[in-house]
């Protein structure tokens, strides 16, 4: 019996690894299709945007890199969001992330930027459980944008979920420009990622 069992746990982790892989093969397909889009095409921006400013949150970087990328095309301000408390890692993060979006009790800032003097303003965040990361949910709750101008954009595995959506739900006082969405891609893609962010300023 305990040998049928065995077999059994055997043949539910081959079928899961082969699921695992098929997935992340048809990601790396999609991505390399998407940045063939861009491959070769300018990144320069001729797009004037007044004064502006990236606000984003980034924890492994990904974010952070895009935002960098955005802050030298518009010659903008960036603004770091940053939790007022470490957030807990690995497993405990995931765990954390869903009672804070089910309960939208999101976690406390540090500081909150003052966006009064800028005419745009891109706010980038990674995408957890299918949505914003909290600490932008957060500033969202926070800050009045009267009236200006934001660039919302993600990073994300793939699936960016109801990103965009929740984010206009949050926003208070904005006009919402389109927003653009980035996978987390290797550094063989950065010509394509730049010339992916220069098409997208250059259409806002």
């Amino acid at each position: 019996m305990l040998k049928y069992v065995v077999y059994l746990l055997a043949v539910i982790i081959i079928i899961s690894a082969a699921g695992g892989i098929f997935h992340l093969y048809r990601v790396s397909a999609k991505n390399k299709k998407e940045m063939a889009q861009y491959a070769g095409l300018s990144d320069e921006v001729h797009k004037n945007f007044g004064k502006t400013l990236v606000i984003y949150y980034s924890l492994t970087g990904n974010t952070k890199e895009i935002a960098e990328k955005i802050k030298n095309k518009t010659n903008a301000d960036l603004y770091e969001i940053k939790t007022a408390e470490s957030l807990p890692a690995g497993p405990k993060l995931h765990l954390a992330v869903r009672e804070q979006l089910k309960t939208q009790k999101y976690p406390a800032l540090e500081n909150i930027p003052d966006v009064s003097a800028y005419d745009t303003i891109f706010i980038g965040a990674p995408v957890w459980w299918y949505t914003a990361a909290t600490p932008v949910l957060s500033l969202l709750d926070q800050v009045d944008f009267q009236g200006k101008k934001v660039v919302p954009f993600s990073t994300q595995g793939n699936n960016v979920g109801t990103f965009l959506e929740d984010f206009k739900a949050k926003i208070k006082n904005a006009v919402v420009l389109e927003y653009a969405s980035f996978n987390n891609i290797g550094k063989e893609y950065d010509q394509a990622v730049n010339a992916k962010i220069a098409a997208w300023l250059n259409n806002l």
